[in-house]
């Protein structure tokens, strides 16, 4: 349920960028008088839209409240680790939100690519701020992604043998493995980023 409080709060802010962006393409020339601005809603919206709508919504929310259940299980198989999961997401929220409102922000896109992102590109701390939530939020997917794979592995009841496990629990064990796998090369990008910025590695 708090994944999807989360979700919902954060789907409200990003369609308010959203709708923001779209004034500013309503009409030729600058509405909102300021480029860096525009550049840093775009940004924003993208990365809230994905990290803290669409992952917490699809994996935290409905994978809590529908794995265990058609799992016949009780709980998740780690439930403290589900809830540590779940409460550094507003913490790498609250980092984006110090990002947009540290010496303009960073605007360089959501996928974050240098120049943009690079120290000469945005030499204040907005980047250093992004790069720190990012990697709390890759966190948070990894505890999750460790949950929902050792439950769908391991947790089954006799009568739920591996072939007849709900398609679903199947779906979320999968992208749970993919998820392990990826957020560390992210978190290996973002780290290299940072020592590029502030290092000149």
């Amino acid at each position: 349920s708090l994944y999807f409080i989360l979700s919902l709060w954060a789907g409200l802010v990003g369609t308010g960028f959203s709708v923001l962006i779209r004034l500013e393409l309503s009409a030729p020339g600058s509405v909102l008088g300021d480029f860096q601005l525009y550049n840093l809603i775009v940004t924003t919206h993208g990365l809230v839209m994905i990290f803290f709508l669409v992952m917490p919504m699809m994996m935290g929310g409905f994978g809590n409240w529908l794995v265990p259940m058609m799992l016949s299980l009780p709980d998740m198989g780690f439930p403290r680790l589900n809830n540590v999961s779940f409460w550094v997401l507003p913490v790498s929220m609250g980092l984006l939100f110090c990002s947009a409102f540290s010496e303009g922000g960073f605007g360089g896109g959501w996928t974050l690519y240098p120049p943009l992102s690079s120290i000469m590109g945005h030499s204040g701390p907005a980047m250093d701020f992004l790069i720190l939530s990012l990697h709390i939020g890759g966190a948070s997917s990894i505890m999750a992604s460790i949950n929902f794979y050792s439950t769908w592995g391991n947790m089954r009841a006799g009568c739920h043998q591996f072939y007849r496990v709900p398609l679903f629990c199947t779906s979320i064990g999968v992208t749970s493995f993919l998820l392990i796998l990826a957020m560390p090369v992210l978190a290996g990008a973002l780290t290299m980023l940072l020592t590029d910025r502030n290092f000149n590695t």
